[in-house]
């Protein structure tokens, strides 16, 4: 692996507190190579219909003293990591320019031991936030962070639930085994609901997580089955028993809020069924429509990816497409992103009426053919989605890779952050000798694209 040299550590000069501004913390570094902010991309993109207008970046915040700052004493060792991760998703605040974003379970990599990947924690005490950022020229400032924690108070952790279903957690140097945590949450998705509270999309679970306006978890919602003890916090078993068929580290990704209130939720893979080798080689994915109202699953519906190499022209495995980002553009109509970590694009869809799939033989594990064995599933009775391709970014100069949120932020102008995985990468150099990171040089940046057509009037 190539040796990068530490990035400079900002200096905090005050303290956090949970849902407590904290602007000054995130003055911030240059835009985005090639791209100045407010500037257009290259003439060869605007005549394609799509180019990049401005790039933001978030300044070095150490994330012991981030953390600390929102839970004291969460955070004992950093071991050299900034705040990263909060790329997992974005969404409008209001204002021009700001935006709630959400971070994903915090700092992890894997280490192979005897040649099998161990998932290691180097920061085992970092809990998921909520953080609230502006976009201001080539700068983002965080305005604002707010703590998950459990109905006591107490951080969910970003840490595996359960040793049945989840990946072993390791200390940093993939050496000394971790405590699993029942209330830990790998959170990927955000939406604010009108009361102010916000709804979470968790990968561990999968779970739709209601999240209190300070960052208490109200309830977590899970699928049937699922037998998850002692979280402290009310855990419902609601959503499709089908859904603990998912694959490790890909449940819930992407969510959308509709105009009525209504959510729409995005397992990030095709689901291990009936196995996990039908899951590599599937290309069927799941959304899934919750009403708050009801508390319960009222749609699923079918979503067939494109061919990965489609996707992304230089990967060749089905297993690395994903759905990571849902933004609704109308009562029933969806942007979904496709991606691999290099490569990504956007399509429109437009939600029927009805239940879809919800209960139907698809939703049975027993069923064979399974729903993602099927190669033409409309042929064999499981409609998918229409989708109409509004962007592919591979032809857009500018976007960086691993994008994971997307806002739509005006008729024809979308905000896309990328998740920097807190600088980490994979494997035993990923820290020096001294357990410090050896920073990847990825920053978090919120990228603006412009696009040709309008996408709602």
């Amino acid at each position: 692996m190539p040796s990068h040299a530490h990035k400079q550590r900002t200096t905090v000069r005050r303290s956090l507190a949970v849902g407590v501004p904290i602007a000054l913390l995130a003055a911030i570094g240059v835009a985005g190579a090639g791209t100045a902010a407010g500037v257009p991309g290259p003439e060869g993109d605007r005549a394609r219909g799509a180019y990049v207008e401005g790039t933001a970046t978030l300044a070095d915040i150490p994330l012991g003293a981030f953390s600390n700052g929102l839970l004291p004493g969460s955070v004992a060792d950093d071991r050299g990591i900034d705040l990263g991760g909060i790329g997992s998703d974005i969404y409008p605040a209001g204002r021009k320019g700001e935006f709630w974003t959400v971070s994903d379970r915090g700092p992890n990599g894997q280490i192979k031991v005897d040649g099998t990947k161990r998932r290691t924690f180097p920061v085992p005490g970092f809990d998921p936030a909520i953080v609230k950022v502006r976009v201001s020229g080539d700068r983002v400032r965080v305005l604002q962070a707010i703590a998950i924690t459990t109905r006591s108070g107490k951080p969910v952790t970003g840490l595996p639930n359960q040793a049945s279903r989840d990946e072993a957690p390791y200390t940093y140097d993939a050496k000394t085994p971790l405590s699993y945590d029942p209330n830990g949450l790998d959170t990927e998705g955000i939406v604010r609901a009108a009361d102010g509270t916000f709804w979470l999309a968790d990968e561990y679970g999968p779970s739709l997580v209601h999240v209190s306006a300070q960052g208490k978890v109200l309830t977590r919602y899970v699928p049937k089955g699922l037998n998850l003890k002692g979280a402290d916090y009310p855990v419902v078993e609601s959503l499709p028993a089908i859904l603990l068929k998912r694959k490790t580290n890909r449940g819930f990704e992407g969510l959308a809020q509709l105009p009525g209130g209504d959510l729409v939720l995005a397992v990030q893979s095709p689901l291990s069924v009936p196995d996990t080798a039908a899951g590599e080689k599937s290309r069927n994915a799941r959304l899934l429509r919750f009403s708050p109202k009801k508390r319960a699953v009222t749609a699923e519906y079918g979503y067939r990816f494109d061919a990965v190499d489609v996707v992304d022209p230089g990967e060749d495995k089905t297993s690395e497409l994903k759905i990571s980002s849902l933004v609704a553009i109308g009562s029933d109509q969806l942007l979904v992103q496709e991606r691999t970590d290099k490569a990504s694009r956007i399509h429109r869809v437009t939600l029927p009426h009805g239940r879809g799939m919800l209960g139907s033989a698809w939703d049975d594990s027993a069923t064979s053919p399974s729903y993602e064995q099927l190669d033409d599933p409309v042929a064999a009775g499981a409609p998918v989605l229409r989708k109409t391709l509004v962007v592919d970014f591979n032809t857009v100069t500018g976007v960086p890779g691993k994008i994971e949120g997307i806002a739509l932020t005006g008729r024809n102008t979308l905000a896309l952050i990328n998740d920097n995985d807190f600088g980490m990468t994979d494997g035993p150099g990923a820290f020096d000798a001294h357990g410090r990171l050896v920073d990847s040089g990825i920053d978090t940046t919120v990228t603006y694209v412009h696009l040709s057509r309008p996408l709602r009037g």
